[in-house]
């Protein structure tokens, strides 16, 4: 019988396809030699240089809008699409989220609801890199509550006047073209906003204590003229967005426990090294009944991505069922973080180990694309069939 990896104690590797393990590997390696040595100082640093370039790697590697089929994009299967989330989320919830951003909210919407003139024209060049997205629905006083946007589009003979602000915008001050979602007499409706248009800015948000290595933005709409085939044609209502937010909330199953995957192995490394009282701490019980607890939320996590992903590729996958998914990788991995760095000790808070940068990340990873409370809700409409959102 051969010895158990602590690093894969169920074997759920042998789950994978040859081509799945492939995927995951390519992934896995660019992080490694270009992200893992530089990503605490840029962290630090509360910046992420070079972001284009970073891009045009990624769609070197088909990483963008990998789940899409045609106009370039690498049409990966789903769990393909997550084991490459869980890697990038590994390295640093930043870079998990420029991806999620640019494949699974820009790139899905123009290539779900988009004219087929829009996708010709964006698509290609963002599934290389060429050109980065952001998407625009969160504003200042709404998140949880997209139904109640204030951001309007009215229009004006031919074309739409663009008037509002949107708020915690990955990727807008890099972005060369932002899908906004705004309020217009038809209903909820999405446009495509190039970056060079009059009336369009893109602050980038500074002195955040989470997600310091990603683009985060305000988007500012004072009066952006568009010509009317700047909008998608047919979607109208929460529809187009939520379709849009399904998606990276899949992204999101994997990737938080990839940040959990690292805090964990970080923690094991650590504890048969570290010596208190004459021998490694890995040796003492509690240690060890922190690392069991830990591996077995981590593995249960995994196993349920999997099935996810399996079922999104059969194509019967449900939104509730997505909702599970989030809900659970991303409070599971928020207490691996935790409970990693008190293996640790006093050097769990230092950056020279990962730990408290993915801590930190996982309370936006827990926020955004649905708080655990929406989630919680969704969950219970289902068990339930009653609505209490409100």
């Amino acid at each position: 019988m051969s010895v158990s990896d602590p690093r894969d104690p169920l074997g759920l590797d042998t789950l994978l396809s040859d081509e799945e393990r492939a995927v995951r590997d390519t992934v896995r390696s660019w992080c490694r030699d270009r992200v893992l040595p530089c990503i605490s100082d840029w962290y630090e640093a509360g910046e992420l240089p070079g972001v284009r370039e970073l891009a045009r790697e990624l769609g070197g590697i088909g990483a963008l809008g990998m789940h899409l089929e045609g106009y370039g994009c690498a049409g990966a299967t789903a769990v393909q699409y997550g084991l490459a989330c869980l890697e990038l989320e590994a390295a640093d919830s930043g870079l998990r989220s420029l991806v999620s951003v640019q494949g699974s909210l820009a790139m899905y919407a123009i290539h779900r609801w988009g004219a087929e003139e829009q996708k010709r024209q964006w698509l290609p060049r963002m599934a290389s890199g060429e050109i980065i997205g952001c998407f625009g629905l969160t504003e200042p006083d709404h998140g949880s509550d997209p139904a109640s946007l204030r951001t309007v589009a009215q229009r004006d003979g031919a074309d739409w006047i663009l008037t509002g602000r949107k708020m915690w915008i990955t990727n807008g001050s890099v972005a060369g073209v932002a899908v906004v979602w705004a309020r217009t007499d038809e209903g909820i409706r999405g446009f495509l906003v190039p970056a060079d248009a009059a009336g369009f800015s893109a602050p980038e948000i500074k002195h955040k204590g989470s997600l310091r290595a990603s683009v985060t933005s305000e988007l500012v709409l004072d009066g952006v003229r568009l010509p009317g085939d700047a909008a998608f044609p047919e979607v109208r209502g929460l529809r187009g967005p939520l379709s849009c937010l399904n998606q990276a909330r899949y992204g999101i199953v994997w990737g938080a426990l990839g940040a959990a995957r690292t805090c964990l192995e970080t923690a094991r490394e650590y504890s048969v090294t570290r010596e208190q009282f004459g021998r490694p701490i890995g040796g003492f019980q509690l240690t060890q009944a922190k690392l069991a607890d830990m591996s077995l939320e981590l593995n249960k996590g995994l196993l349920l991505a999997l099935h996810l992903g399996r079922r999104m590729d059969a194509g019967v996958l449900r939104p509730e069922q997505v909702s599970y998914g989030k809900l659970n990788s991303v409070r599971e991995a928020i207490d691996i973080a935790r409970t990693s760095r008190t293996i640790l000790g006093a050097n769990g808070i230092s950056h020279e180990y990962p730990i408290m940068r993915h801590a930190d990340n996982l309370e936006s990873v827990l926020t955004y694309e649905g708080t655990p409370e929406m989630h919680q809700l969704v969950i219970g409409k289902t068990l339930t069939g009653q609505d209490a959102f409100r």
